[in-house]
């Protein structure tokens, strides 16, 4: 065992003393592989399975080395475990043994911060007029600027008291709309600056993939600089990714731009914007009305709407013009009028920027509509180029999460993010690059008994899936599931529409229980639903995808899963579809390389929401026949935990009855 090995494990045994429990194999070999990619300066992939301390084994490497470290998560909640909980329960005792001091801070896009210029400008924007207009939100906004001048809080979002999405609108505003620190009278008092200087200087600065992968996209640097990215919940970050460099148009975005322009510099240039606006609205209401209920209008565009061009062009050339009339104007020196004038400049460049592309519209690009928000969305049909020659190979990169794998293999989820597999080994690299191929891949299992623990049913009786959401047959089979398990039940669905009809059913056919059904409503914030059905032992929470990952429910809470059908891509997602017909055009195959992946990714995300401490026991119910049916079905289950599986409804119903007694 190298020195630097045997430095990592003993830090790694009073880290895990710290938190009262004791190193795992699992992370003891994980452990040991970021500390040899650090000290090599090479990449990382590592599948490790819920339940081995996957984040001690991360960051005590980078600890160890004292290395600068970069953690990007997906969600919300892992950031907040990071920097609440596992961090503070271990650095003062690494500290300790380490002589040294270590420091961390959470970095996010400056409009998760508040405003301290908007909020204290006696000139009310347009978001703020919006906020005067609507007096239920007055309440909101008193609340949110007495937490502000409160000493010593963040200034942060996530802690901030919960206020309407308007209210928390004009009290902040987006990267592109900063005039900048320095520029800014409230500048060292600036919450989103001060959180920056923190991060600047701190060993260890946690974020999230959007932000990264903006920087890496823009080639803009936001994040500090560092010496290694760690990509925690990687199997998300390609999807990540491409939402954060997703361009959206809208009238409603357009026309915000208008009235600050209006208000800032009131004259032709801003009427002629704001009739620009005023028109291209219309061409998109008229737009939307004329596609509803057309299924084959919807989905990828291969070109602009013949009706649209023209409007998107006069935004386009009337923003121009107000951006090029401020950027020769440079003769401010009042720093209330500089920040008004950068958030007019930022909101009126965002909007020419994006019309821009959408003009051009390249072999690269995926354009659609989308019309419940009457929105044009514009996204990179794949990133992984730029994520390999802005990040691959500048600066070492630790993939990580329960699911990596898809049937057994890497190689899917590494090219998305851009590492050289397989046939593609032949990088150009100039002097000081690291080697996008130069990967290892590691699977260091799960302290999980899974065969013992859980089954996976797979009924083989049900009727494959139409286009209608779940049948009779498949709702008849959840509810006697879940009267067998006593409530207990988080049941997964792939629409909407699945989730309304299993709510309607199972109010039905349960009614008579002490069961409560708990039902995720569109827009619903995750948290607040789930520690519900954790407190209430035999609930049933029924909701979609944003359930199907980062949800833990140890204990007697939740032992069944169910799960409606494989969450293949839907036809009409625009990007997804792109994606499948470029493989299919290139003689490859959409389904293999680019729907089954997903799927299977996402199948094991849900089937993982069972069994999350060694104590838990239970069953996972896929009732999508096609599983057992279809040669792919091998692909699916090879991806998943490896729980004992049967068809055999009488066993899967005695075991739920068992289990519910025992509890």
């Amino acid at each position: 065992m190298s020195e630097m090995s045997s430095q990592v494990r003993a830090a790694l045994d009073v880290a895990v003393g710290a938190i009262g429990g004791a190193a795992r194999e699992g992370q003891i070999e994980m452990a040991e592989a970021v500390a040899n990619a650090l000290s090599d300066r090479h990449h990382l992939m590592v599948q490790a399975g819920t339940g081995t301390g996957k984040s001690l084994a991360y960051l005590i490497p980078g600890i160890v080395h004292g290395r600068k470290v970069l953690v990007a998560t997906a969600t919300i909640a892992l950031q907040r475990q990071l920097v609440d909980r596992d961090l503070p329960a271990v650095v003062p005792a690494l500290e300790k043994a380490l002589g040294r001091e270590i420091t961390y801070a959470i970095y996010k896009g400056v409009g998760n911060y508040i405003c301290l210029q908007k909020m204290n400008s006696e000139e009310v924007d347009a978001d703020g007029e919006l906020v005067l207009e609507v007096s239920s939100l007055e309440k909101d906004a008193k609340r949110l600027i007495a937490w502000a001048k409160t000493p010593g809080v963040s200034g942060d979002r996530d802690d901030a008291p919960e206020v309407d999405r308007r209210v928390w609108a004009a009290n902040s505003v987006s990267g592109r709309e900063c005039v900048g620190a320095d520029m800014c009278a409230f500048g060292s008092q600036c919450f989103a600056a001060n959180a920056k200087g923190r991060a600047q200087t701190a060993d260890i600065v946690v974020t999230n993939h959007t932000l990264l992968a903006i920087e890496i996209v823009d080639s803009h640097p936001i994040l500090p600089e560092r010496d290694c990215i760690i990509l925690d919940e990687a199997h998300e970050f390609m999807d990540r990714a491409t939402q954060a460099v997703t361009d959206e148009l809208t009238s409603g975005r357009v026309l915000r731009a208008a009235a600050m322009a209006r208000k800032f510099m009131p004259g032709k240039l801003a009427d002629a914007f704001h009739k620009a606006g005023n028109d291209f609205h219309e061409a998109m209401v008229d737009y939307g009305d004329s596609i509803r209920g057309d299924f084959t209008a919807q989905g990828r565009l291969e070109d602009i709407p013949q009706s649209l061009e023209s409007p998107i062009r006069k935004v386009r050339e009337s923003a121009q013009a107000i951006v090029q009339f401020l950027a020769a104007d440079d003769e401010i020196i009042d720093t209330d009028v500089l920040a008004e004038r950068a958030r007019v400049k930022g909101a009126v460049t965002e909007i020419s920027t994006t019309a821009a592309t959408i003009l051009k519209l390249g072999d690269g690009l995926v354009l659609w509509f989308e019309p419940t928000f009457s929105t044009l969305y514009l996204a990179p049909l794949s990133v992984s180029d730029v994520l390999r020659e802005n990040m691959l190979k500048q600066t070492p990169v630790i993939a990580t999460s329960a699911t990596l794998t898809v049937g057994n293999s890497f190689n899917s989820l590494a090219k998305s993010i851009g590492f050289m597999v397989g046939e593609d080994l032949s990088a150009e690299l100039s002097e000081g690059e690291l080697d996008p191929g130069n990967v290892k891949m590691l699977d260091v299992g799960s302290p999980f008994d899974f065969a013992n623990q859980g089954v996976l049913y797979m009924p083989k009786h049900l009727p494959e899936p139409g286009r209608d959401g779940p049948s009779i047959e498949v709702l008849t089979e959840l509810g006697e599931l879940i009267d067998a398990a006593g409530g207990r039940t988080l049941a997964l669905f792939y629409s909407w529409r699945g989730v309304e009809a299993a709510d309607a059913h199972l109010r039905k056919v349960l009614a008579e229980l002490p069961i409560k059904i708990i039902t995720q409503k569109r827009g619903d914030a995750v948290g607040p639903l789930v520690s519900r059905f954790a407190k209430d032992e035999t609930s049933v929470l029924l909701g979609t995808m944003s359930l199907w990952q980062g949800v833990d429910v140890p204990g007697n809470s939740c032992i069944l899963v169910a799960i409606d059908r494989i969450p293949f891509p839907r036809p009409d997602e625009p990007v997804m579809s792109a994606r499948a017909s470029q493989a299919d055009a290139a003689g490859g195959s959409g389904f293999m390389q680019v729907s089954l992946p997903r799927a299977a990714l996402l199948l094991a995300q849900g089937t993982g929401r069972l069994i999350r401490s060694v104590d838990d026991r239970g069953v996972v119910a896929i009732l999508d026949s096609r599983i057992v049916t279809k040669r792919y079905g091998s692909v699916l289950l090879n991806s998943m935990p490896p729980l004992w599986r049967t068809s055999d409804k009488a066993v899967v119903r005695d075991s739920l009855k068992r289990l519910k007694d025992s509890l």
